[in-house]
């Protein structure tokens, strides 16, 4: 066994910055973001991104990687996240990863990526094809491709659809026996034991913290900050132009939504984020401990 790596995660506005601070001056520990936002520069304020103050508390790693206008995968992250634990158990500190996006949480307890190459012409074709005759077309394909059904594959979704359909096209197998071979693979932080705790609070508690929180977030200049990082191009990176707070502003800004409406509109949509990340947690995360962010103390997490 390598070593041990804690994972502390929960959802939007729990508590996990400073709930993992504290863990981590008590333990010795240092810590790697885990956060689909936070390797970008620049987006500070949407982010409720770790303050100057707070990282000089304890190292943090994974943080400020990035352009806000260059993307970043979750073979990237990887990389980045297997030299930076493998730094911190090096100089015999403790290894505390934080975060709450599920997609790159998921690296630490199994594989993330699998051996199929979508040849560049491939995918073009099948980009073009979505926008050529829509994603029914592509659902269409890939029925007649897996007879046997199409598993949990969330039909609607446009990107999920064309991934499916590339990889189904490129292996010439169904997404049944990719899905039996993946999980084969060996995870990237296979040798290591990996702890988890999840932070959870009431639902009007953690309703009232959002609240507070994008109002926050606005006092502090969050369209000001919107501007500069459209001006340095955001709108090319995707997920991060997508992101809550960040597309409420930029609709906004474009008048597509009101100044009066921006506040709640920010709310309503990490409400049903929150949603979302609570049905991951419950169904995608391995065995984990659940913390009440509320009486948490660093001796309940692992």
């Amino acid at each position: 066994m390598k070593g041990t790596i804690h994972v502390l995660t929960g959802p939007t506005a729990v508590g996990k910055t400073e709930l993992a601070l504290r863990w981590a001056e008590a333990n010795g520990a240092e810590i790697v973001s885990c956060d689909a936002l936070l390797f970008y520069r620049g987006m500070d304020i949407g982010t409720a991104k770790p303050t100057a103050a707070e990282r000089a508390r304890v190292p943090h790693h994974l943080i400020d990687v990035r352009d806000a206008a260059t993307g970043m995968d979750v073979t990237e992250y990887v990389t980045l996240a297997q030299a930076a634990v493998d730094d911190i158990a090096a100089r015999g500190k403790r290894v505390l990863v934080a975060g709450g996006s599920g997609f790159y949480l998921k690296s630490f307890f199994g594989p993330v990526a699998d051996s199929v190459t979508v040849p560049p012409e491939l995918r073009a074709a099948v980009e073009a094809r979505l926008a050529g005759e829509g994603i029914e077309a592509l659902v269409a394909e890939l029925r007649a491709l897996n007879p046997q059904g199409l598993g949990e594959l969330d039909t609607a979704n446009p990107r999920r659809v064309t991934r499916a359909l590339e990889r189904c096209r490129a292996s010439g197998k169904t997404l049944a026996v990719l899905a039996e071979e993946f999980a084969r693979l060996p995870g990237p932080f296979a040798g290591w034991e990996v702890r988890c705790a999840r932070l959870d609070r009431e639902p009007e508690d953690l309703n009232r913290r959002i609240a507070r929180r994008v109002e926050a977030m606005l006092a502090d200049g969050l369209v000001a900050e919107v501007e500069r990082l459209r001006a340095a191009g955001l709108e090319r990176n995707l997920s991060a132009s997508r992101a809550i707070g960040y597309r409420e502003t930029l609709a906004m800004l474009d008048g597509r939504l009101s100044g009066s409406e921006l506040a709640a509109e920010i709310v309503k949509n990490t409400r049903a984020l929150v949603k979302k990340q609570r049905t991951w947690f419950r169904t995608q995360l391995p065995e984990h401990r659940v913390v009440a962010a509320e009486t948490a103390t660093v001796g309940d997490f692992f």
